[in-house]
């Protein structure tokens, strides 16, 4: 078998497995409600795969100055889920979700340029996600009529996920570290969910899941830090599934304290 041929195969079989762990996500989040939906929404269901498939091609020290990328641009994802949120509340899906993509995309051109470390990422974290929370606040409430689901929007959102998966492996190896690690967190999930909910539900619906986001991202961002931290002197066996713990522990956390609030 020629090396290109094998190579294309490889790739083939990386975005099913992808798009497999998208479709089992998708049923769970659009039948569990905004809270827990929205956690579900912010586990590494794309980046994930995406940084098993490049820790298969390049060595640790490339994951790992990729992960601090995605870490330092990371919160432009709450500021993308808080603005299309709030123009939701008013505007159709074209503004709200042009406007969300629109200063995402801003912020991480500004972010990316930026010469990071990890304390460097965590006070920006630090600095970002609690002013996101008290604004989200108010949005993470609104009622969410029961969402029919057609299979055709989930097997379309597993499809853009796998693409983005073959997108971050084909690429890396020309747009190097930085450019891999932003590409890896591209909002990619979170949009399929807007551009579905929205046209199923309305805005202000929609905007209370996407809302809901802003406590998984945290998460998200200590997944991050995790495979930053372990890959190198762990390797990327230990490392990729000691993130994946921190963020499901984050969304189990999270859930554990809502529960025991409500009953107290």
């Amino acid at each position: 078998m020629s090396p290109d041929l094998l190579f294309w195969l490889s790739l083939i079989v990386k975005m099913a497995i992808t798009a497999g762990f998208v479709l089992a996500a998708t049923l769970t989040a659009e039948r569990a409600g905004p809270v827990i939906g929205g956690l579900i929404a912010t586990l590494p269901i794309a980046a994930g795969p995406a940084y098993v498939f490049l820790s298969l091609d390049h060595n640790a020290q490339f994951i790992a100055d990729s992960a601090l990328i995605s870490l330092a641009t990371n919160p432009a994802l709450p500021v993308y889920a808080l603005v299309y949120a709030g123009l939701a509340q008013r505007w159709g899906l074209a503004v709200s979700l042009g406007g969300a993509l629109g200063l995402w995309l801003i912020l991480v051109i500004g972010l990316q340029s930026i010469a990071w470390n990890a304390t460097g990422a965590i006070l920006l974290h630090a600095a970002v996600f609690p002013v996101c929370l008290l604004l989200s606040r108010p949005l993470r409430q609104a009622p969410i009529p029961r969402l029919r689901i057609y299979w055709y929007d989930i097997v379309t959102r597993a499809a853009l996920v796998a693409l983005l998966v073959a997108a971050v492996v084909v690429l890396s190896f020309s747009i190097g570290a930085r450019g891999t690690g932003v590409i890896a967190i591209f909002p990619i999930v979170l949009t399929s969910l807007i551009v579905i909910l929205h046209r199923r539900v309305g805005g202000p619906a929609a905007a209370t899941v996407l809302a809901n986001t802003v406590i998984g991202l945290i998460g998200f961002g200590g997944s991050l830090l995790t495979l930053y931290l372990c890959v190198v002197p762990l390797g990327p066996a230990i490392a990729l599934p000691l993130a994946l713990a921190t963020s499901v522990g984050w969304g189990l956390a999270v859930i554990g304290v809502r529960r025991l609030m409500y009953y107290r």
